[in-house]
């Protein structure tokens, strides 16, 4: 999770929400890191997860990314979260629930959809507090007066 929040602070630095992933063989090797660049790649589909997930196929040579896990600051998106099944990635492990589009969990639960014909595992929470922190922090600030 160090590293997804490193990405999000590069996010959060070039005024893009800040969320951050990463992708990780079950060997241990890093495959990718990634952040939210939407705004800068004027692309709605640039969210960290889904370059990270592009990264990693590279880096593997294959789109399937079995024995992978995504590791992501916030609770993927419904967009974030059906990629991640058809990249066959295993598992997921995010920060902060997203109580207005999460798709894991707090609004949907994606995986757990009958017609995928593959599952992924997901824990979340992990490191909540130091992955909100700076999304409260960087919504504040858009709205102050």
């Amino acid at each position: 999770m160090t590293c997804a929040l490193e990405e999000a602070a590069l996010a959060e630095k070039s005024g893009e929400v800040p969320v951050g992933a990463v992708v990780v063989h079950a060997d241990g090797r890093l495959l990718a890191r990634a952040h939210n660049q939407p705004l800068a790649l004027h692309d709605p589909t640039a969210h960290a997860e889904v370059l990270a997930l592009r990264r990693a196929g590279l880096a593997l040579g294959n789109y399937r990314l079995n024995d992978c896990a995504l590791v992501v600051t916030l609770e993927p998106c419904a967009m974030c979260a059906a990629a991640l099944v058809h990249a066959r990635v295993s598992g997921v492990v995010f920060g902060a629930a997203d109580p207005l589009a999460g798709a894991v969990l707090s609004c949907d639960e994606v995986f757990s959809r009958p017609y995928f014909n593959h599952r992924v595992w997901h824990m979340g929470g992990v490191s909540a507090e130091a992955c909100a922190a700076p999304l409260r922090n960087f919504f504040a600030a858009r709205r102050a007066p």
